[in-house]
C-alpha cells in the first residue's frame, strides 16, 4: 500500500499507483477529494501532456500547487490519465506489499526538468 501524507493526514492510499519519473500516480479514486483546490496552475510536458494543478488544504494548512494530474495524456502517457500525484513535501511512503508491486506499472521516462513537476 503506498500512501501520500501531508500535514499529518493520508490524502490518498492506494496498492495500484503507476510511477512515471520516480513519481507515485493515485487513481483520482484513491485520494480525498476533500483535500483538494483548484488552482489554476499548468504546466506542459512534451511527452505526457498539459498537467493541471491541485493546492492541498488539511486543517487549514494549504500547500499550495503540491498536486499535478494530466486531465488529457498524449497517447504514450496514457498509463498516468487523470491520476494525481504529489510534491512540495507531500511524503509518498509505505510499504508495498508483494501483490501491489506487481500492479504498479512503470511508464516512459524522460530526462527533461523543469520547475514544476507536470512540466516534466
Amino acid at each position: 500500500m503506498v500512501k501520500a501524507v501531508w500535514n499529518g493526514k493520508v490524502v490518498a492510499e492506494s496498492e495500484e499507483t503507476v510511477v512515471v519519473e520516480g513519481n507515485h500516480y493515485f487513481p483520482r479514486d484513491a485520494v480525498n477529494a476533500g483535500y483538494l483546490r483548484d488552482s489554476e496552475l499548468y504546466s506542459v510536458c512534451p511527452w505526457k501532456g498539459q498537467a493541471s494543478y491541485h493546492t492541498l488544504e488539511v486543517d487549514g494548512k494549504l500547500n499550495v500547487d503540491a498536486a499535478w494530474y494530466y486531465p488529457q495524456t498524449t497517447t504514450q502517457a496514457k498509463p498516468i490519465e487523470g491520476r494525481i500525484a504529489f510534491w512540495r513535501g507531500v511524503t509518498i511512503g509505505g510499504i508495498a506489499s508483494h501483490k501491489a508491486s506487481r500492479r504498479r506499472r512503470e511508464a516512459p521516462a524522460s530526462s527533461a526538468s523543469s520547475e514544476h513537476p507536470g512540466a516534466c
